[in-house]
């Protein structure tokens, strides 16, 4: 099990990297930035269905005891379908032009564009790829410039923060969060849908107010709003400990959480990361960060259940309050506002600063 449970891993992880970069490469730039925030919503939807299931199957199957392996078994069915999707994708026309293959970018170009449309953005890619190939990258050495070092630390302080509050404590266990808190299994796999539902809404709402809200007050208002449900939460499970009212109020304040997470955090982080790092620090600022955020992830996915049987729910959460808090602090002192500004703006607002 833990040896699947690793390359499973590797296989979400390896998925997470080419997804949008994949989207980003074939999407129109009209549509672009569009397509490649939809991954986010196609996740939590994922995540939605997957709760859906297995309520279902908890409720009916719930008594045979081998209920998990039915969860699994439906859980190869999207992974095979996405398998066979991937077989009849076209390459990535970016890459063939990097490799030098620009007949097989433009035959592939024209099957998704207008002909002209297809040769006039080939053009371009050539051009772009002649540009970034003289373009000097930054490396660990030039992490002794001040300008350098802010940009980079900032990314993985951001990728840290969005795990290190504890999102995927609830998506990764939110039915035994709601069972610690009282709630039956059936009951707490039923009440774990409404996790996926709010998480599906939020991201909606995320995405629609994202460009018309400068990206410090909503990653501000969503650490704020997360904090303060998980600080609800802790303080629900001291005073209502044994009170039939507990795992309403933590599903309650669980489902708060979600909406300011997946409605203002999560989609400004990934937000936020691709527009702070110029061309030249982009590989090793993205790398960095991304790195630092699957660790935390990591750290979260490990340690929550260790914790939660150690020092009990409310603890735990007020742990992840903590770390809120330390966002708060960091965001509103370290990153700049960043909405409307091209790359080589926020790197002169960086050197300047």
């Amino acid at each position: 099990m833990v040896i699947f449970r690793f390359l499973l891993g590797l296989a979400v992880g390896g998925a997470s990297v080419v997804v949008p970069s994949y989207l980003a490469e074939m999407s129109p730039s009209a549509r672009r930035g569009r397509l490649v925030t939809q991954n986010e919503l196609m996740i939590v939807t994922g995540q939605f269905l997957a709760y859906v299931f297995n309520a279902v199957i908890g409720n009916v199957f719930g008594d045979t005891g081998h209920v998990w392996r039915y969860m699994l078994v439906v859980a190869t069915l999207p992974a095979v379908a996405l398998w066979i999707g991937v077989i009849i994708l076209p390459e990535s026309p970016r890459w063939l032009a990097s490799k030098g293959r620009a007949g097989d970018a433009l035959r592939i170009l024209k099957q998704i564009r207008h002909e002209n449309a297809a040769e006039l953005e080939l053009d371009e890619i050539k051009a772009r790829i002649s540009e970034q190939e003289k373009v000097k990258r930054v490396t660990f050495k030039d992490l002794g410039i001040p300008w350098v070092r802010r940009i980079v630390f900032l990314g993985m302080g951001i990728g840290a923060i969005s795990q290190l509050v504890g999102i995927n404590s609830i998506m990764y266990y939110g039915t035994q969060i709601l069972q610690n808190s009282g709630f039956g299994t059936k009951a707490a796999l039923i009440g774990n849908v409404a996790n996926g539902l709010i998480s599906v809404i939020a991201v909606i709402v995320g995405m629609s107010i994202m460009h018309k809200v400068n990206r410090r007050t909503m990653f501000l208002t969503g650490l704020i709003g997360a904090t303060i449900a998980l600080i609800a939460i802790g303080i629900a499970t001291l005073t209502l400990a044994g009170s039939p009212m507990l795992p309403y109020v933590v599903l309650s304040m669980t489902v708060l959480y979600l909406a300011f997470f997946q409605g203002a955090i999560g989609p400004m982080t990934w937000l936020t990361l691709s527009e702070i790092f110029p061309a030249r620090l982009r590989g090793m600022g993205m790398g960095n960060a991304v790195l630092f955020l699957w660790i935390c992830n990591f750290l979260v996915g490990m340690f929550f259940p260790v914790l939660l049987n150690k020092i009990g729910l409310s603890a735990t959460f007020f742990i992840f309050a903590v770390f809120g808090a330390l966002g708060i602090i960091f965001i509103a002192k370290y990153l700049p506002e960043t909405r409307g500004l091209s790359l080589e703006q926020i790197e002169d607002n960086f050197k300047a600063s």
